[in-house]
């Protein structure tokens, strides 16, 4: 027999009330993963401490159940709260255990050795994402490849003192990495065995990748991949070509609604997907499930087939669509969630959706710690938690103004948009204007696009002319969706700013909480009157804030702006594009991976002429967004070109009006106030003149502020540097390759700079910004703003600072302050 106090509050078993008995164990061990794997040599001894006390919560617990009859009430309330405690404590005791054991055999010591010292080793890797690659390499010339691998052997380079065959890490143990390599004719697919030649670099402690490596040549096949993987790569590959041969955006986005493959998706369609809040719809997760899932059980049970067998048919199919699609955190997410319920169901006990969200989290958490700090993990839980805590009782609600369809319809994008946001804040400090309206209008055609493209996915390598309808079929509502991510990204202030980092996360928490309190109080009492009050002020504080960059757009942003300022560095991803100016000249080095960014960048400070545009090598992350400038600079100055196409740039900025200039040492020129000297490379010398070792780095003195742009120079280029001649303290330094490790702190320390600019891209893969780029900055007294954490940064001469140090007024986008 049940009794009423054997729950708290909230958390007993009625019809109508919320399971939270597992959501906060779920918490706790999301909490100290999150925590432990950053610190990952405490982890054994803060579970222990954690798990004593579970164990001690729990006795106590128990005496407090004996002698609650004498106890009364009190001692019935405080039993399930100990024990809810101690099942807290013990989930993040798992969690400290899990990453206690983990992280040593992640990054064994003869892996660690070499990647210290950035040492050359042959390794062996299994492939275990599909690989992405790019029209250029960040790092040098030529196609490149990234994807995610497990290293199981490693050895000595071909050319050196080999000890023999390749000696395993450690058996029966592997290490995750992120591989960056040269294109091949045939480049590797999931599951294959590959062997290469290049550096090792550990990543920081939390990453879910132990190490990178930077292959020196093309990735060389060892083993395919087992069979079980090789279906899959080539339902995938024969699908994504099939897609390639239609029409339009539509093309590139099918890939990704239907099997989460979004290689094919050019950067432009992406970004418009993330500006209009739709860029979940590329990631498989809980909707792609349900909808299999729903299809494979209703066949099941009109051949009449007995719950044994529709459970054995269920997960059968989950796992093969699992391997379809990619284990991707997301897709891991969901088909466990779909696991537990499908377990639940066949033992006569239907699961609900909160529990078994919570287990599926909780159960994940402890054999992966390090989704603990996975975007998509965190944004396929939160938007389903949204879904399940937050869609009905905002039905409900808005039915009081609306019809209950529509509220039903508009209650589900807001309610996972309200979920997520606090992390896509954390992300992209911005607030999508059009996000519900897209995701009204774009997702009913999705589950068209999922289901016609799946069937057309399996029927291809079967029967081609049955599935060439079907993927015209699914690229009906995929054209679609592309078509309003486009036109919605392309409306007026279709994103707005908004503060970044922990401050932007605790704010947009807040109005959260302040839009949900303003819905559910009810009723005329005093405290509900102080709820709606308080709760409309801030909503209201946001309403015309938005209002605000909506009819301002980039000018509202640009008016916070310090008038005079002299450099800005824009926030376009992993590259550089950085403008200085003097009143209405205006120069800038580097123009970025893409062009988009950049474009918005320009109209934000609005800039529509360069006087000055100077581009450092050729590499796609330094002049990938030239479109955005083509036609609009009147001089360039270039590096020596590596290659014809090197050569063509040259051409296309010359045919489009620009004075085109190789330049090197020695050149100087002025841009208004301001003057200019190139400092590197050294003009007829054999060594360090093209890639990065030949970054041409310019010099800018006047108007309050001297500054100095490294391109993406090594250390040897930055010794050679400091051999060519004194270059003396500097205000700005515009850190060489977006932090990298491969600095000379010698160098800094001659520079002496107030400021140090990092232009990189969140979670480059790269470990960009390095920690020791960054005590090497420390160290010289150079404060750090970088454009992943800060945004956009802007630096104008500011007053008041010591006779030995110039004054700079430093503003960013993310968080303002003056230095």
């Amino acid at each position: 027999m049940s009794r009423a106090g054997t729950y708290p509050e909230g958390m007993n078993r009625g019809r109508d009330s919320v399971d939270l008995r597992l959501v906060l164990p779920a918490t706790a061990c999301w909490l100290a993963a999150g925590l432990l794997v950053a610190m990952p040599a405490e982890a054994a001894r803060v579970a222990g401490l954690v798990g004593a006390a579970a164990v001690l919560l729990t006795v106590w617990a128990f005496v407090t159940g004996r002698r609650a009859r004498s106890a009364g009430v009190l001692g019935e309330r405080v039993r399930p709260v100990l024990g809810s405690v101690a099942v807290c404590c013990a989930a993040a005791a798992l969690a400290g255990l899990s990453v206690a054991v983990q992280a040593p055999v992640r990054l064994p010591e003869s892996i660690r050795a070499v990647a210290a010292e950035h040492g050359e080793a042959s390794v062996v890797l299994t492939v275990w994402s599909a690989p992405a690659q790019s029209s250029r390499s960040a790092i040098g010339g030529g196609v490149q490849l990234r994807f995610r691998a497990t290293l199981t052997a490693i050895g000595d380079p071909p050319g050196q003192a080999s000890t023999g065959e390749a000696v395993p890490a450690r058996a029966g143990l592997s290490v995750p990495v992120v591989v960056f390599a040269p294109a091949s004719a045939a480049n590797p697919a999931i599951g294959d065995e590959i062997r290469m030649t290049g550096t090792l670099t550990a990543t920081e402690p939390g990453d879910a990748a132990s190490a990178l490596v930077f292959g020196r040549a093309p990735p060389e096949p060892v083993h395919a991949a087992p069979w079980w993987l090789a279906w899959a790569n080539a339902v995938r590959q024969g699908f994504a070509t099939a897609s390639a041969e239609l029409p339009g955006d539509g093309a590139g986005l099918l890939p990704g609604l239907a099997i989460g493959d979004t290689t094919a998706v050019d950067d432009g369609l992406d970004q418009a997907m993330k500006t209009s809040s739709l860029s979940h719809l590329t990631a498989v997760s809980g909707a792609n499930c349900a909808v299999v899932l729903a299809i494979v059980l209703v066949a099941a049970a009109a051949l009449g087939l007995g719950r044994v067998w529709r459970l054995v048919c269920g997960l059968v199919v989950l796992a093969g669509f699992v391997v379809l699609v990619t284990p991707e955190p997301s897709v891991v997410r969901a088909a466990t969630m779909a696991t537990i319920v499908l377990l639940s169901g066949s033992l006569g006990r239907p699961g609900r959706g909160l529990p078994a969200l919570a287990m599926a989290s909780l159960c994940l958490l402890i054999i992966d710690p390090w989704l603990a700090r996975n975007y998509g993990f965190a944004l396929s839980v939160l938007a389903t938690l949204g879904l399940l805590a937050l869609a009905g009782p905002l039905s409900r609600r808005l039915t009081r103004w609306l019809p209950a369809p529509v509220a039903t319809v508009l209650s589900i994008p807001i309610a996972a948009q309200l979920a997520c946001q606090p992390v896509l804040v954390m992300l992209s400090p911005t607030l999508p204007v059009y996000g519900v309206p897209a995701n009204l209008l774009a997702a009913p055609a999705a589950p068209v696009a999922t289901v016609a493209g799946l069937v057309a996915c399996l029927v291809l390598p079967w029967a081609p002319v049955l599935a060439t309808p079907l993927v015209w079929l699914a690229w009906l509502p995929a054209t679609w969706i592309a078509a309003v991510a486009t036109t919605s990204a392309g409306l007026p202030a279709s994103s707005l700013p908004w503060p970044g980092g922990p401050l932007g996360m605790v704010l947009i928490v807040a109005c959260t909480l302040a839009v949900l309190a303003l819905l559910a109080a009810r009723g005329p009492g005093r405290v509900t009157i102080l709820v709606r009050m308080a709760s409309g002020a801030l909503v209201c504080v946001v309403a015309g804030w938005a209002i605000g960059g909506v009819v301002g757009g980039g000018l509202g942003r640009a008016a916070v702006f310090p008038t005079d300022w002299q450099i800005a560095a824009c926030d376009i991803g992993q590259g550089d594009a950085v403008l200085v100016r003097d009143g209405d000249q205006v120069a800038l080095v580097d123009v970025g991976p893409d062009p988009a960014p950049l474009q918005v960048c320009l109209n934000t400070l609005g800039i529509d002429r360069l006087d000055l545009l100077i581009l450092t090598h050729y590499d796609l992350d330094h002049i990938g967004g030239l479109a955005a400038v083509i036609g609009r600079v009147d001089t360039a100055l270039v590096g020596r070109p590596e290659n014809s196409q090197d050569a063509a740039l040259h051409d296309r900025l010359a045919a489009e009006g620009a004075d085109v200039r190789e330049t090197a040492r020695g050149d100087t020129g002025t841009l208004g106030a301001l003057t200019w000297e190139i400092l590197w490379p050294i003009r007829g010398s054999p060594l360090m003149q093209t890639g990065n070792p030949g970054s041409v780095s310019v010099l800018f003195d006047g108007g309050g502020i001297r500054s100095l742009f490294l391109g993406d120079l090594d250390e040897q280029a930055q010794e050679g540097l400091m051999a060519a001649g004194r270059i003396g303290a500097v205000d700005v330094v515009k850190v060489a390759h977006h932090g990298s490790r491969d600095q000379s702190a010698a160098l800094y320390a001659e520079l002496e700079a107030s400021v140090g600019v990092v232009s990189v891209g969140a979670d480059n893969g790269y470990g960009h910004p390095t920690k020791s780029v960054l005590d090497i900055l420390g160290a010289a007294g150079t404060t750090v703003v970088r454009t992943d954490e800060d945004g956009m940064v802007v630096v104008a001469p500011g007053t008041g600072a010591p006779a030995a140090r110039r004054a700079l007024l430093v503003w960013t986008e993310k968080v303002t302050g003056a230095g």
